[in-house]
């Protein structure tokens, strides 16, 4: 059961974003996106009760209680950043707005975009070991809490490998080809375009 919700909580993340853009740029009812896009943190709480709940009426630990932990950290730390990305694409398209800046290519601004998303990963790796020792802890020693181990481990994996990844972008610096020019400017993800107004 926790499979078909993580999956029914990934299809609403999209239905409820795509309704929100839609109602904001096509319809201008601006209070009625904020109010559809506020409910996609909803979605992550019901995961986290129903998972809660699933242990507490005895369930074993297993590895779908591990990926409902890393699904939540993942959208705590990212859901946001992309929903800022895409409003700047609905507001272009849509919207009339001008077109969202790229995120850097090459250089010192690459390895700060780089840096930046990786400690949004950082976060959500902690939210999601947080709740994965919460689990443990909860669980005691009357069940096996194996996976749930196992999954705070593929969490801190995944990090560093992450973070490695990221540092290359500073040690080894992409650059940009001759004649097009340098890309100092910060990160695109904090210059998305404010949304159009309108009210309903």
């Amino acid at each position: 059961m926790i499979v078909w919700l993580i999956a029914a909580c990934e299809i609403g993340f999209w239905v409820l974003l795509a309704l929100g853009l839609a109602v904001r740029y096509l319809l201008r009812w601006r209070r009625t996106s904020v109010v559809l896009l506020l409910c996609e943190p909803v979605l992550e709480l019901v995961l986290f009760a129903v998972t809660a709940v699933d242990l507490r009426n005895g369930a074993e630990p297993g590895w779908e209680h591990g990926l409902a932990a890393l699904y939540i950290g993942y959208t705590v730390a990212f859901g946001h950043y992309t929903i800022r990305w895409l409003d700047g694409h609905a507001a272009h398209r849509l919207g009339g707005g001008p077109p969202p800046p790229k995120p850097p290519r090459y250089g010192r601004a690459r390895a700060v975009h780089e840096a930046k998303l990786w400690l949004r990963a950082v976060f959500g790796a902690a939210v999601a070991l947080a709740l994965l020792q919460c689990a443990v802890w909860y669980v005691g020693d009357s069940g096996d809490v194996g996976s749930l181990r196992s999954f705070q481990g593929t969490a801190l994996r995944v990090v560093g490998i992450y973070g490695l990844i990221a540092l290359s972008y500073t040690v080894w610096p992409r650059k940009a080809p001759a004649g097009a020019g340098t890309e100092e400017d910060a990160p695109g993800e904090d210059r998305t375009p404010s949304p159009s107004t309108g009210s309903r």
